[in-house]
């Protein structure tokens, strides 16, 4: 092991207990350990409609909530009517996708948002005992796996014309939640048993309301954090509207800052920060600046670790995959996926794609990432040039990110839940 991999050793963590859930779940927002990629039997390279699927389940609306699999059932949020007024988290059997239950929050007034991102845009967390869903204006909910209610907490209202999108995370005894955007954005940890406030971090921002600054220029945030192990170090990373920050998950103490990602059309943060090999990279939103950093030390960062900065990159929603010291990322617009080195922020290729809005995935050597006209793209990561496996269309436009358990992969479209599987 060289001595810069010592000193900077990247063990990203699976988010979940590992007494109460299996290891080939997908428990959270990108999978076990929130960066993308699991193990275990991939699920088919080619699908449609009707090859391959073993089941599917109705939804009442779109939404851009991702599935996740936890202790033999699958949870997909959904709103139950078109102004966001019952927010709901549905429970399925993984098996047959037999509905086992819904619970639903009821919320009066009509918050804004964009017609790209319907209501229950979160995507939900568990660890094989208990589930966590965040509504946002309509709280934050921990439920047991036969949908009663542990604990609710209602964090306040969370306006922006864009709507909401950033997700739970689950560590070890405790929720980490990103809460924004909206005229306050702040870091926050929950106590998976009682719901207490255990720490809270706001982040100050300018603005002359929730959506933009003083200038018009827009500006939210919609990251998942994730947790990693840094210098042995658990630290909780969220890309802000400015800056990528890192919290001590303990008691929220900030580890470290570094800047760069404030951008010429806004403050916008919406994708998840990409880490190995002791490097960190973070696309900002809206087409805004790129910034790869070295990991490891406290403070502003800033000067010292930064390696590059991009000023301006494709618009980027989802999140990619760091994969033997390469990222493959997807772009909403112009709709490409793109190799990047993440070394110099240079890009290595790129390949016309679908416009996509949900985050690749990997497992036994394959991508999978799905567009907005619901097709899913299968590719073998490759530094020399993009290696197309299949394109599988369902037929349902999706803003989602499949999850993948078992050699099985769910898929969530506008219209339905799908479990794909030979």
């Amino acid at each position: 092991m060289s001595r810069c991999w010592k000193s900077v050793a990247i063990v990203l963590l699976a988010l979940v207990c590992a007494e109460s859930a299996s290891g080939e779940d997908w428990p959270g927002f990108r999978g076990p350990a929130g960066n993308g990629i699991t193990t275990g039997e991939a699920p088919p390279t080619t699908w449609d409609a009707s090859e391959n699927v073993k089941w599917k389940a109705p939804l009442p609306r779109p939404a851009n909530g991702s599935p996740i699999v936890s202790n033999g059932r699958v949870f997909v949020t959904s709103a139950q009517d078109d102004d966001g007024h019952k927010r709901s988290l549905y429970c399925f059997d993984r098996t047959d996708g037999k509905q086992l239950w819904v619970h639903t929050v009821d919320f009066a007034k009509t918050m804004p948002t964009h017609k790209t991102n319907p209501y229950c845009g979160s995507t939900p967390a568990a660890n094989g005992k208990v589930v966590v869903v965040w509504h946002a204006s309509a709280g934050l909910v921990c439920l047991d796996f036969d949908g009663k209610e542990v604990w609710s907490r209602d964090l306040g209202e969370f306006e922006h014309i864009w709507g909401y999108g950033t997700s739970p995370v689950i560590y070890q005894d405790r929720v980490i939640l990103h809460s924004g955007p909206g005229e306050r954005i702040f870091v926050a940890a929950f106590d998976l048993q009682t719901g207490k406030t255990i720490w809270e971090v706001d982040e100050p921002q300018q603005g002359k309301n929730g959506s933009e600054r003083e200038d018009g220029k827009y500006k939210g945030s919609w990251c998942t954090p994730i947790v990693a192990n840094v210098d042995g170090q658990d630290q909780v990373i969220c890309t802000m509207p400015t800056r990528v920050m890192a919290f001590d998950p303990k008691d929220g103490g900030v580890i470290w800052t570094c800047d760069g990602i404030r951008g010429p059309k806004g403050d916008l943060s919406y994708s998840s920060p990409l880490l190995n090999e002791g490097i960190l990279v973070s696309i900002g939103g809206f087409q805004g600046p790129g910034i790869g950093m070295r990991l490891g030390g406290k403070g502003d960062l800033t000067d010292s670790h930064r390696l590059w900065r991009n000023e301006k990159n494709p618009q980027s929603i989802g999140s990619g995959v760091f994969l033997d010291g390469y990222i493959y990322r997807p772009n909403a617009g112009p709709g490409t996926i793109e190799c990047l080195d993440p070394k110099t922020g240079e890009v290595v290729w790129t390949e016309r794609a679908g416009t996509m809005w949900g985050s690749i995935v990997f497992v036994a050597g394959r991508c999978y990432v799905t567009d907005q006209d619901g097709k899913t793209l299968v590719f073998r990561p490759n530094p020399d040039k993009y290696e197309g496996l299949a394109t599988n269309e369902l037929g349902e436009p999706s803003n989602s990110t499949p999850a993948i358990s078992d050699g099985e992969i769910f898929i969530r479209t506008f219209g339905h839940l799908y479990c794909i599987g030979e």
